[in-house]
């Protein structure tokens, strides 16, 4: 079976993936930094129907990065590593000029360098599956200039420009920034949270994930939304 690494998946999109990926005979490591949260989410997810390693710990500890990794080599190797974990840089967002530089140096920790760290650690065995893959999760916020989104926004185009340039420089595998659009998690709960507009569940979103593994189209950037549609 192909093994995924998910970041940040005990709840939310993260978990939604999981969900998915594990209906489809996916072997997982789950990570997560709350412990038992992510434990209730492994045991859900096992009942599936396949393997499933959770790993609890903070993506910016090189050591809990290799220890993600070694768990992906116990299930047999590294097919797809998903960059979903997210830090905001504020709780609420807040304009540029009251945001903690503090906080927008851990938006761009966890964000950003967690993110390459991995996919680093990752990459000799990504590079040996026969359709390895990179998934970064990004935002409208990297490609939009929207009121107090400045922190978390700049971390997510600095991914974008990473992913893409990694598409570049390892043309073999499928490196994909996505962009899920607005969503009902608890992250943007506390990016925003006086406003309570409906917005759809992360596991309405997580199909435009699958169509890309199914599709493999080209590295690059995509909008969820418009791969529930059927365009790019």
């Amino acid at each position: 079976m192909p093994v995924a690494i998910i970041t940040g998946a005990s709840k939310g999109l993260g978990r939604a993936l999981a969900e998915a990926l594990a209906a489809r005979g996916w072997d997982l490591v789950l990570d997560a930094r709350t412990a038992e949260v992510l434990k209730e989410t492994a045991a859900a997810v096992a009942a599936l129907g396949t393997r499933v390693e959770a790993r609890a710990g903070d993506v910016t500890d090189p050591a809990h990065r290799v220890e993600l990794v070694a768990a992906a080599w116990e299930l047999g190797g590294c097919d797809l590593v998903v960059n979903n974990a997210s830090a905001l840089g504020a709780e609420p967002l807040v304009r540029l000029a009251e945001l903690p530089l503090d906080g927008l140096r851990r938006a761009l920790e966890v964000n950003v360098v967690a993110a390459l760290g991995l996919v680093q650690e990752a990459l000799p065995l990504l590079s040996a599956a026969p359709s390895g893959a990179v998934i970064t999760v990004s935002s409208d916020a990297a490609a939009e200039a929207y009121e107090t989104w400045g922190g978390y926004g700049a971390s997510k185009a600095a991914l974008d420009h990473l992913a893409a340039v990694l598409g570049e420089e390892e043309p073999s595998l499928r490196v994909w920034a996505v962009d899920p659009g607005d969503m009902a998690t608890e992250l943007y709960a506390a990016a925003v949270p006086d406003d309570d507009g409906p917005r759809p569940e992360p596991a309405e979103v997580a199909p435009a994930f699958l169509r890309l593994l199914d599709e493999r189209p080209a590295s690059g950037r995509y909008g969820a939304p418009a791969l529930l549609e059927g365009r790019r």
